[in-house]
């Protein structure tokens, strides 16, 4: 095994266990600190990957843009998410078993793909993917309009933030 692949597993792990905390954590603010440490575990992932646009993208739009908007909408709120109770659903044997019976349906249509263990293409010189890439990002017939609502959702869950951590008016 190289180092690049021994460096390789140590992220993947520490990406998978704080993705872990993120869902287990019990407050808020430290499940979204979680998240973040896990957005910058897939991005040094793709970093080990050689793949520098997706890692810039990564750090740029995940860490930079929407986990501080979600690390910004807990801080407004704070006043109104006091706990009131338990915070783990009861049902949560059933979502486990959901969760693993899902995992399992992908292992096995996975092994029984017949691309699984084939080695991938090496990337071609000269950038002629991250041009496709970026057309195919900027088309009308691309990817321009999920982006867009994504865009629109991230300003409306800012907006309703703003809108629930305000005083309430006496009229």
């Amino acid at each position: 095994m190289s180092a690049l692949q021994i460096i390789f597993l140590v992220i993947g792990a520490l990406t998978l266990a704080s993705a872990v905390m993120v869902v287990t954590a019990r407050k808020i603010m430290h499940a979204a600190l979680w998240l973040v440490l896990a957005l910058g575990g897939v991005a040094a992932v793709f970093a080990t990957l050689e793949a520098s646009f997706f890692a810039v993208m990564q750090v740029v739009v995940y860490i930079g843009a929407i986990a501080i908007l979600i690390i910004f909408a807990v801080m407004l709120t704070r006043k109104v998410m006091e706990d009131t109770g338990p915070q783990v659903n009861r049902s949560w044997p059933w979502a486990l078993l959901a969760c693993l019976g899902v995992l399992a349906g992908l292992v096995y249509l996975l092994s029984n793909w017949g691309g699984f263990l084939t080695a991938a293409r090496a990337i071609p010189e000269g950038g002629e993917n991250l041009v496709q890439f970026g057309q195919a990002l900027t088309s009308p017939s691309g990817f321009v309009v999920p982006f867009e609502v994504a865009s629109i959702l991230l300003v409306a869950a800012l907006v309703g933030a703003i809108y629930v951590a305000g005083e309430p008016r006496e009229k």
